[in-house]
């Protein structure tokens, strides 16, 4: 089996992580990719994000119907400051032989080494870096073994979408109808 896994904080869901979500199962021929929203990042420890709750609702909204995809609540439901490690760990005690695909920012693949147990971690999935628009593909440093996704680059960030809200600004072309419509219900990120 083929198992991509997309961490993030979600905060929100957009078309971007939409699209590297159809580029990384059509590359690398994925069976399931899984969406893991993060408690709380180690990058991030000074943000503050929107409750747990609605970011997993935002994204269950933007992947119905999407078979191929799902979402992992296991760092929500540890809690504290989430750490990939520990998600890898259980994923290759879950799916014994499967091979694991990380999906992770190009801007973050110099930073690796730096990652907790970062010896460990390179044993347990392939890299996948995500460009941003116009960005060059990214070595990656040993031991990481990775490739960088070559479809769909799209240059939106959570925190734009989550800036035109509090500007009052439409984001109906940034994130799927849904999830929009949710926002605005939500008086989210006002």
């Amino acid at each position: 089996m083929r198992i991509g896994l997309f961490g993030g904080s979600f905060d929100p869901v957009h078309h971007g992580h939409l699209l590297v979500a159809q580029a990384a199962s059509e590359e690398l021929e994925l069976n399931r990719l899984c969406f893991i929203p993060a408690a709380q990042s180690p990058f991030k420890l000074d943000q503050q994000h929107a409750p747990a709750a609605e970011r997993l609702r935002l994204l269950r909204l933007a992947l119905a119907g999407r078979t191929n995809c799902e979402v992992d609540e296991q760092e929500l439901r540890r809690g504290g400051v989430s750490y990939t490690v520990e998600t890898l760990r259980n994923y290759a005690a879950w799916l014994p032989g499967a091979r694991l695909f990380y999906l992770i920012g190009a801007d973050n693949v110099p930073n690796l080494p730096k990652w907790r147990e970062a010896d460990v971690l390179a044993c347990l999935a392939e890299f996948v870096a995500i460009p941003r628009p116009g960005e060059p593909p990214v070595a990656f440093p040993p031991p990481f073994r990775g490739q960088t996704l070559t479809g769909f680059p799209f240059g939106v960030s959570s925190s734009q979408v989550r800036a035109r809200v509090k500007m009052g600004l439409p984001i109906d072309a940034l994130v799927p109808p849904p999830v929009a419509e949710a926002i605005r219900n939500s008086r989210l990120y006002l």
